[in-house]
Formats: C-alpha cells, sequence, structure tokens
C-alpha cells in the first residue's frame, strides 16, 4: 500500500492534558479516508499536526514522505485544506479571498486556474463578487471549498467541509470529491454527519480519547454491531429463529437483531418458518460510531 498519511504511537500533550495518545493513522493513495470522533477525541490536534501548524510530542509521522513539522512550507504547496469554520476578509470580495488564498498556495497555471474556479463559482452558485462581510456561513464555506478545489493538490483535508451548506451544494461537493479523487488525489474527511462519510469514504477511522479504536473499510466494520432484521406476522405467530437479540413481536412486524458475521447462516431457519416480507438492514455507520462512544453518552445521560 502507497501510504500518502502515516502516523505511529503519536503523543501530544498541552501541559498535563493528552490530546493524542499513542494514535495511529495510515491513509492510502487515492483514497478517501473517514476520520470520525466528538468533540475531544482528539481529531483537530491530529489534523493540525499533519499541516505542519503544531507539533507532536513524540511518534512518528511522514505526509507525503516527508516531515510536516521540518518540511510544512513545501508540504502546504501540495495540500489543499478547508476547515469547518471559515473566516474571510469583511473587505476583500469573494473572488479576491480565492484568489489570494490560491496564490499563498502558489499558482502554476494562471490560465488553468482562473478556467476552474470560475467552472467551481458557478457550481456552487456563488457570487464572487460580493464583500465578505456580506457572506452567510454557507457562502463562506464556498470561498474556501473553491480556492481548495480550483488548484490541484496530493491531498486534501477537508474538516465538516459540507457545515452551512444546503443540500444542493452538499451534493456538488460529493461530485467534486469524486473528480479530485479520479485526478489520483487523496483524501481525509473529517465529518459529523455520518450519513456523508458512509456515501464518501473507502476507509474510516474510530478516534477515541485521543487514539483510533477502529479503521477499516465499512464492510470490515460491520462486525462491530448487529444487523436488523424483520418481517411480516402471521397472524398471532411470532416465531423467531435461536440466538438472536433485542426480539420486538408487537405490531404488524417482528423484528431483532444479529450479529451481522450470522445474517446467512439464520436465513434457512426463516424460510422453513415461511416468514414473508423479509427485510435485512445492516448497521449504519452511525451505529458503528454509538458503539464506541454510546457507553461515555449514557453516563452523561445518567449524570443530568
Amino acid at each position: 500500500m502507497d501510504t500518502v498519511i502515516r502516523m505511529s504511537d503519536v503523543h501530544k500533550r498541552y501541559g498535563r492534558v493528552a490530546a493524542l495518545d499513542g494514535l495511529d493513522l495510515a491513509v492510502a493513495r487515492e483514497e478517501v479516508h473517514g476520520f470520525l470522533g466528538p468533540n475531544g477525541a482528539g481529531k483537530s490536534t491530529t489534523i493540525r499536526i499533519l499541516l505542519g501548524l503544531s507539533k507532536a510530542t513524540s511518534g512518528h509521522l511522514s505526509v507525503l514522505g516527508r516531515s510536516p513539522w521540518r518540511d510544512g512550507a513545501q508540504l502546504r504547496r501540495r495540500i489543499a485544506y478547508v476547515p469547518g469554520d471559515v473566516s474571510v476578509w469583511p473587505n476583500l470580495s469573494g473572488g479576491e479571498a480565492i484568489d489570494l488564498l490560491a496564490r499563498l498556495r502558489g499558482i502554476d497555471d494562471v490560465d488553468a486556474y482562473r478556467r476552474e474556479r470560475d467552472r467551481l463559482a458557478k457550481e456552487f452558485r456563488f457570487d464572487p463578487r460580493t464583500k465578505g462581510r456580506a457572506y452567510s456561513k454557507g457562502n463562506r464555506q464556498k470561498v474556501a471549498l473553491i480556492a481548495a478545489l480550483a488548484l490541484p493538490a496530493d491531498l486534501y483535508v477537508f474538516d465538516e467541509p459540507t457545515s452551512g451548506l444546503d443540500p444542493l451544494m452538499e451534493i456538488v461537493f460529493r461530485q467534486e470529491l469524486a473528480r479530485v479523487k479520479g485526478a489520483g488525489a487523496t483524501v481525509l474527511l473529517s465529518s459529523h454527519i455520518l450519513s456523508e462519510v458512509e456515501l464518501l469514504c473507502d476507509r474510516v477511522s474510530i478516534v477515541r480519547a485521543g487514539r483510533v479504536v477502529e479503521t477499516g473499510t465499512l464492510a470490515e466494520l460491520r462486525h462491530l454491531t448487529r444487523t436488523e432484521v424483520s418481517y411480516a406476522r402471521d397472524g398471532d405467530a411470532a416465531a423467531v429463529p435461536p440466538g438472536v437479540h433485542d426480539v420486538d413481536t408487537s405490531g404488524d412486524r417482528v423484528r431483532f437483531t444479529v450479529d451481522s458475521d450470522r445474517v446467512a447462516g439464520i436465513l434457512p431457519t426463516l424460510a422453513e418458518l415461511g416468514v414473508t416480507g423479509l427485510r435485512v438492514e445492516p448497521p449504519s455507520l452511525e451505529e458503528l460510531f454509538l458503539r464506541h462512544y454510546g457507553d461515555d453518552t449514557s453516563r452523561k445521560a445518567a449524570r443530568r
């Protein structure tokens, strides 16, 4: 595997507070990698270290084969970054802000850049003539997205990139993400919109308390939770196969969960029961996420 991002046993401390506690992360070339975790889990600290904006306390890491701390200036020409909370210069127009951000990264082909910038402005329905002070959060987000996407990059780092965008613009973002991936770029996508990550990402890493607790493809991670099975209830009969969990026979359907690796094994039993209207729903990414953080949520709820 050609690895673009490699972090091994990375620690970051702020005084007595451990923001990262032995984090391991590997992102392969030409993949869209989801990076998930709640506030305080260490996502933003990880991104700052990868961008060379903060130095790890200890551990080994490389981005595009180089040290982000020692070689940050060179790497930032090859990396496009979009934060989740974008600020713009109030007295600059959106177009001027985009051009300034692009020049900071370096423009090799001015004509190609201008064509791509104008195309993106049209796709995102963005008016570049308006002053920054008048932009909504969604339009400020578009400034950063257009600036990042108008120039080619080897690595795109998106931290809550669709924050403030309406659903139509989210679709445009997904299309542009597919475009840069098709051009050979790598994407690290941090998002709290789990359905977005599930739709876009090839692999996912779940971070908790400064450590990656699970990583893999969605198919590989689905073993962590159970699959829901339901079928039409036949009169008063509510037979269920053995070895299942969370059985609910109320209403007009029988529902239960089963360990994901046992789904195929219960299908012959369901056939023998003569079930109709069978529905099998694999666990969503949200369920995978809550499996790791649900105990924290329960404890918080108990304290209220």
